[in-house]
């Protein structure tokens, strides 16, 4: 008889620890990624900084600042390999509980529109289109815009 490996998945505060992996998935998924400093400036201000692990690897991140009432989405990923596994849906599940236990009334988050699975995916979480801030991205050729999309909690 033979035993498969399960996957494990599980969420937890980020450290410091956890920068390297992190960074490496931000430099793969995004072509305009945060830095080691961004990151590290979340930690140090205390946002709400979490690791998705499957097995012990980091496959996963969310970052966000919740201040009165208010939960702000300032980044989250799925390593390129774990995508299209229901695991942006887990993390931003997670992302949400947090901010509810926090008493944020409400959350917010930027999506550029030509990011259509993860606009997709924030409209069946509930989140909807509040407004949409122009050339706010930076983009291979010129700006992108930012849709503003928002959850009530």
């Amino acid at each position: 008889m033979s035993a498969l490996l399960k996957e494990t998945p599980m969420f937890r505060p980020m450290g410091r620890e956890d920068l390297g992996a992190v960074l490496a998935i931000e430099c793969d998924v995004y072509p305009f990624p945060w830095t080691r400093g961004n990151f590290s400036d979340s930690l140090q201000a205390g946002y709400g900084c979490w690791v998705y692990e499957v097995n012990g690897a980091v496959v996963g991140y969310g970052v966000m600042m919740l201040a009165a009432g208010e939960a702000h989405l300032l980044n989250v990923a799925i390593a390129r390999k774990w995508q299209r596994r229901g695991m942006g849906r887990k993390l931003m599940q997670h992302l949400i509980k947090v901010a509810r236990e926090y008493h944020a009334e409400f959350m917010f988050l930027e999506v550029r529109p030509s990011n259509i699975a993860a606009h997709r995916l924030y409209e069946d979480l509930g989140f909807t289109e509040i407004v949409v801030r122009k050339n706010y991205y930076p983009a291979h050729k010129g700006r992108e815009d930012a849709v503003i999309m928002g959850l009530s909690l």
